[in-house]
């Protein structure tokens, strides 16, 4: 029996911004690729990339 527990079958990602506002980066407010009246965590590309290599499965 094969089980991947490295995915999230219900991960939701915001809605793509079509231009400005964005919302700012939770962790070091840089602007994201988010809209600014999304309500939840955002991550610029850099933190979202960091974000995922720290949560990867190792193995």
């Amino acid at each position: 029996m094969s089980e991947d527990y490295c995915t999230i079958a219900d991960a939701v990602k915001p809605p793509k911004a079509d231009g400005p506002p964005c919302a700012e980066c939770v962790l070091c407010r840089e602007p994201t690729e988010y809209p600014e009246s999304y309500k939840g965590i955002t991550l610029c590309p850099v933190c979202e990339w960091q974000e995922a290599q720290r949560t990867a499965c190792s193995g």
